[in-house]
């Protein structure tokens, strides 16, 4: 896998991330992962470089069951990330789309082509 593979994979996660959090902050981290589909260790290592970067803020805040537990937030800059993110995202798939159409067209001319 190349570098910027690499790169896209950790946009899309911090993406799909930071779209969770905006939408239930009170999410554990656990509770992130199932939601994800990653594992507690993933979401862990993202959000501790989405922390660092300071798009999301964590704050202490007691559940109803006396856990102690974080409510995580994005920040201004956090919200500017995911807007730019999802801008990124929303490219890369219309050209994935795009590319699609394309070849699609191409197979049903080679099948038209063939028969």
């Amino acid at each position: 896998m190349t570098e910027h593979n690499d790169a896209r994979i950790s946009e899309e996660a911090h993406l799909r991330l930071l779209r969770l959090i905006e939408d239930e902050p009170e999410l554990s981290q656990r509770e992130l992962a199932e939601r994800l589909g990653v594992s507690l260790g993933k979401v862990n290592y993202c959000m501790r470089a989405l922390l660092e970067k300071g798009w999301v803020k964590a704050e202490n805040f007691r559940r109803s069951n006396n856990k102690k537990a974080y409510l995580y937030k994005l920040t201004p800059g956090g919200l500017r990330e995911k807007a730019a993110l999802t801008l990124r995202f929303l490219r890369r798939k219309e050209a994935e789309h795009d590319a699609l159409v394309r070849e699609i067209a191409e197979l049903r001319a080679e099948v038209t082509r063939d028969n």
